[in-house]
């Protein structure tokens, strides 16, 4: 019997690269992104292109409206995104996204009868996003678990976050090593419509910062040659 996996995707370079890890472990996976209120829609039509590029089971877009509580400079356009390092949690910060998302990511898990769930937080974000940390992804199983029929019925419900401990150096490389075409990702805040990268904003700076450190070739369209 097949085992199955629901893994967050957003388009960007770490999601992409716990796919091709999932795959490699031998998952049926079932790709989930949200269309939130998101100012970097580019990001959506990203998720569908790795997902049918690496040949997925089952790709789903949820629509949600997380600018109706705003906070963040991703779904309020009133909040310019940053291009310059910041200290404390950055005005990128989603209230409660993750969240957010892992529970529905729980919800379709138990219809596909998976018990896992994998999505992308790593290392470099857990410096700024709460919802990033190791303690918060080790608590979200802990209610994933008391919460749902399958954790009830005894149906052990993981939660995978592969990269929490991985530079983005490190991340580049697996991917690479997995076969990831990282050209075909979207990772920048403010992106275009049509996908192209600010070159300016910490996602984008983050992005490239990790090819350089690995060695590798930046594949990433920016605008402006930015």
């Amino acid at each position: 019997m097949s085992k199955k996996a629901v893994i967050l995707v957003s388009g960007g370079l770490d999601s992409t690269t716990v796919v091709a890890m999932a795959k490699s472990q031998g998952y049926d996976c079932y790709t989930l992104s949200f269309d939130y209120g998101q100012r970097h829609r580019s990001e959506l039509e990203a998720a569908q292109r790795v997902s049918s590029l690496m040949d997925v089971k089952e790709h789903k877009v949820v629509k949600l409206d997380l600018g109706t509580i705003g906070g963040s400079a991703l779904t309020d356009t009133s909040i310019d995104v940053p291009e310059i390092e910041t200290s404390g949690i950055p005005v990128t910060y989603v209230p409660a996204r993750n969240t957010v998302f892992l529970s529905i990511a729980l919800g379709w898990a138990e219809v596909l009868e998976a018990n896992d769930i994998f999505l992308g937080v790593n290392a470099v974000d857990y410096s700024g996003y709460p919802d990033c940390r190791p303690e918060y992804i080790n608590a979200f199983e802990t209610v994933a678990n008391l919460a749902t029929k399958s954790g009830v019925e005894g149906q052990k419900l993981s939660i995978h976050a592969p990269l929490i401990d991985m530079t983005k150096a490190q991340i580049v490389q697996t991917g690479l090593a997995l076969g990831v075409d990282y050209s075909q990702t979207v990772s920048c805040y403010q992106a275009s419509l049509e996908g192209l990268a600010c070159g300016r904003c910490e996602s984008c700076r983050l992005r490239r910062q990790g090819f350089e450190q690995a060695g590798v070739k930046d594949p990433t369209r920016y605008q402006n040659n930015a």
